[in-house]
């Protein structure tokens, strides 16, 4: 197997994106509701704080657990992006492409966005 400083690039920070997209962002809440729950809790300050953590327990806690970890999600998504690009070469590419744009342009977002608030 070769694999080109490019190529790792790519499927680097096409994982970054896709496995945030699954982790954190709202338009994926969905396939996360199953297996995550609201939990409600008040502050010192008595405002309400709502927290999205896992179910309790079984096959639905097990994946709420995979889900809410940023760092589990990712080996899954490295190591599905990374088998699809050497079984499927001509699907995984543009989808690899797409998600690295699109998690570049997250990166120059957040590098912005810090450089405005200073």
């Amino acid at each position: 197997m070769d694999i080109t400083w490019l190529k790792f690039f790519l499927i680097s920070i096409a994982t970054f994106r896709l496995t945030r997209l699954i982790v954190y962002d709202q338009i994926t809440a969905f396939m996360r509701a199953p297996f995550m729950m609201d939990y409600e809790e008040i502050n010192e300050n008595g405002e309400k704080e709502v927290f999205i953590v896992a179910r309790d327990s079984g096959l639905r806690g097990w994946i709420g657990e995979l889900l809410s970890c940023y760092w589990c999600t990712g080996i899954w998504v490295a190591t599905g992006l990374f088998f699809l690009q050497l079984k499927y070469p001509a699907v995984a590419e543009p989808i690899i492409v797409i998600l690295a744009l699109a998690g570049t342009a997250a990166i120059i977002e957040t590098v912005m966005q810090t450089k405005n608030s200073i």
